[in-house]
């Protein structure tokens, strides 16, 4: 029998991208000899995934999943949206997502053997992108949302609301998935971003030449609406998608977001 360890065979995986069983079958076939074994994969095809690890992989999946008090996000990036799309590829993001929300981030450990088998199957460049896990604070709820298109998840967002309710977090995930925020509230936005913003918005206004008095009341209306703009913009200052006339603040009302995250495709 051939003498090797599970070291072994993690440290073959490692090296030629080849799956937990596909390693463990070629260091028995090679008698445990680790250079043997790199070339009994490379003859079957089986050892090709650390050759396409340098491959670009802006295309993927996004799935999102809730279980109990936890909702998580995971993304599993590729090469193509063939691949992306097709049902193994989806099957394997949506037990990424459910065991991530169950579990925690270590499920993905349990599940590395079916990405590295997507990898030698779909032969392209295969790997976890973007993970967000959120456990609600007792009292407060969670959604989430998902856009789909063509068959898999482009865009997925998970929400957290205090003194709201689900159907509410849930509006307001829609809303996020369009909106693109960058920052859930002002604050948020470091301090030397807003000042050098003001400072660009007040010559801006002298080189308008607007009276220097009125120069502070103009700046900070413009600087407003910035924060509506600012890359990913403010979330709370938001046009609310379904009502422009009010902003996402109005429709949040007494309740709070406590925190969003989002994932895109590509993004």
């Amino acid at each position: 029998m051939a003498d090797f360890s599970a070291k072994d065979v993690k440290g073959l995986r490692d090296a030629t991208g080849a799956g937990m069983m596909d390693a463990k079958k070629a260091l028995t076939e090679t008698d445990g000899d680790y250079g043997a074994a790199v070339v009994w994969l490379r003859e079957r095809g089986l050892g090709k995934a650390a050759e396409r690890a340098d491959r670009d992989n802006t295309e993927g999946t996004i799935a999102v999943a809730i279980a109990g008090d936890a909702a998580a996000l995971v993304e599993l990036k590729s090469e193509s949206d063939f691949v992306a799309k097709s049902p193994q590829f989806v099957g394997v993001v949506n037990q990424l997502a459910e065991a991530v929300a169950a579990e925690g981030e270590g499920a993905l450990d349990a599940h590395k053997d079916a990405v590295d088998d997507l990898k030698l199957t779909l032969k392209e460049n295969i790997e976890v992108g973007e993970v967000v896990r959120f456990v609600a604070e007792p009292g407060n709820v969670l959604d989430t949302y998902l856009h789909v298109q063509n068959g898999r998840g482009v865009n997925g967002v998970l929400v957290e609301i205090a003194g709201g309710t689900r159907e509410l977090a849930h509006d307001i995930a829609v809303h996020i998935a369009f909106g693109k925020p960058g920052y859930l509230n002002r604050e948020e936005i470091p301090a030397d971003e807003v000042a050098a913003e003001r400072s660009a918005l007040e010559a801006q206004t002298r080189n308008e030449g607007k009276p220097e008095q009125a120069i502070p009341k103009i700046v900070e209306g413009k600087l407003n609406g910035w924060y509506k703009r600012v890359p990913g913009g403010v979330l709370l200052e938001q046009p609310y998608a379904k009502d422009d006339k009010q902003s996402v603040a109005q429709v949040v009302g007494d309740a709070q977001v406590v925190r969003f995250a989002q994932a895109t495709v590509g993004g």
